[in-house]
């Protein structure tokens, strides 16, 4: 999951940092795509810390079973 997520911003990073008619982007543009994977590595290691997402699909797929039984 974080390395889809790396993924799909360097994508956007090497978009966003890309000309548009002879203009660059403004130098901030690659602090907010450091902010927000620093922001999503923190979102990422309290959830497994919690072990919420784990409960979370456990949940859903007793749902499920239960529902194909």
């Amino acid at each position: 999951m974080l390395a889809l997520y790396l993924s799909l911003s360097a994508q956007s990073f090497s978009r966003a940092s890309a000309t548009r008619n002879g203009v660059r982007r403004p130098p901030s543009t690659p602090w907010s795509c450091s902010a927000s994977a620093a922001v999503a590595l923190l979102v990422v290691g309290w959830a497994t810390h919690t072990d919420l997402v784990g409960k979370l699909l456990d949940s859903v797929m007793s749902n499920l079973t239960g529902k194909v039984k």
